[in-house]
């Protein structure tokens, strides 16, 4: 008996907000802008390779945090407002958890442990950077999506 029927396959991302995170080499451009970074504020500023370290950690932690974890949306109109409740990481893979995608970005701030290695584990330093690479990983867990702190509801 023949199937009269077509079995449909899952619509690439079609989010314009994240699916350029799919794109080939974009992992290899985002280590190499925070190398870059490092090596700006490293000659920049002129202070300590572990000083410029942290600075570009908590750096990170700023930008990917607000960007990825708080604001929400998208800036493009024609997707008429249905991922005004998600933020950047919880469209990211159609909101599917522990992808490569998802666990990439979650390795890079773990990575940057480094920062409090190169700074021999100073106080102030290793604070920070113990704080912001925290922050970064539980934000990114899967148990916190949709998960709004100070009792914002992602549905609001």
């Amino acid at each position: 008996m023949a199937k009269l029927y077509v079995k449909a396959v899952p619509p690439p991302d079609l989010n314009r907000n994240t699916e350029w995170f799919t794109y080939p080499g974009v992992w290899t451009t985002y280590i190499l802008i925070l190398f870059f970074a490092w090596l700006i504020v490293l000659s920049i500023i002129g202070c300590s390779p572990g000083m410029a370290w942290t600075i570009v950690n908590l750096g990170h932690f700023l930008v990917t945090y607000h960007f990825f974890h708080w604001k929400k949306g998208t800036p493009f109109p024609d997707d008429q407002g249905i991922y005004n409740g998600l933020t950047w990481w919880e469209q990211i893979d159609n909101g599917k958890q522990l992808t490569r995608n998802r666990k990439f970005l979650t390795v890079v701030p773990v990575v940057y442990l480094i920062a409090s290695h190169t700074t021999d584990y100073q106080h102030p330093m290793l604070f920070l950077n113990t704080i912001a690479v925290v922050i970064l990983v539980i934000a990114k867990f899967p148990n916190m999506h949709k998960v709004r702190i100070f009792g914002i509801n992602a549905d609001k």
